[in-house]
């Protein structure tokens, strides 16, 4: 099946260009759009796309409240691919920090529009650009370095982890660590659980906050 895929953004010429780059491959389907956050929810739940691509930015209702509103009305709720105009711009780490699972730039080469898209519904978030990395770790907090030594992580786990803050896939780690994928996924898992992070991205997250990564 194809990954479906909402596009979020008030401006009609991005989704005329997203719509172009997406609909061109034959393994994504572009099957609605809205100008809005406000229209996300009802969009959401008629359409079930795979993956919705908002913007941070809008009028009525912005991305992050719409990510928010998403993740907490729906059940299996879709992947949150965040597409905005600037790569250092605190409301995309809001909307990463609600629950969004990915960070695309609009000025972004057609390929890596379409490689992000397919990242996010496998499940694997997209790297930090560095201007992101660094604005996380200066959320850095006591609340956040307590809950990172709460969580224990083995020495393997730690490994992963910080192979996923430099935003390695699960095929990627397991050459870098010389396991099996299906290890680094048993991994992966545990270090979520551990953390109760709802994916990778809240994960990643906790490893710069808590200073476990640091930028760079």
């Amino acid at each position: 099946m194809p990954i479906s895929v909402l596009l979020v953004d008030d401006e009609p010429l991005v989704r005329a260009g997203l719509r172009a780059i997406l609909a061109a491959q034959p393994d994504i389907e572009v099957t609605g759009e809205a100008a809005d956050g406000a229209a996300v929810l009802t969009l959401v739940r008629s359409l079930r796309p795979d993956v919705v691509a908002m913007d941070v930015r809008m009028p009525l209702l912005d991305g992050i409240e719409a990510t928010r509103l998403v993740l907490r009305s729906v059940d299996r709720p879709p992947k949150i691919l965040v597409v905005t105009t600037f790569e250092n711009d605190a409301y995309v780490y809001d909307a990463l920090r609600a629950g969004a699972d990915g960070f695309l730039l609009k000025r972004a080469h057609p390929a890596e529009i379409v490689h992000a898209v397919r990242l996010v519904a496998a499940g694997e978030s997209l790297l930090f650009p560095a201007a992101l990395r660094a604005l996380a770790a200066s959320y850095g907090n006591e609340r956040a370095r307590e809950a990172m030594e709460r969580a224990a992580l083995t020495d393997r786990e730690a490994d992963v982890l910080r192979l996923m803050a430099r935003g390695m896939s699960n095929s990627e780690i397991a050459q870098s660590l010389v396991l099996g994928t299906e290890t680094v996924k048993s991994h992966v898992s545990a270090v979520l659980a551990k953390l109760g992070a709802r994916d990778r991205t809240q994960a990643v997250i906790a490893a710069y906050e808590s200073g476990f990564v640091a930028p760079g």
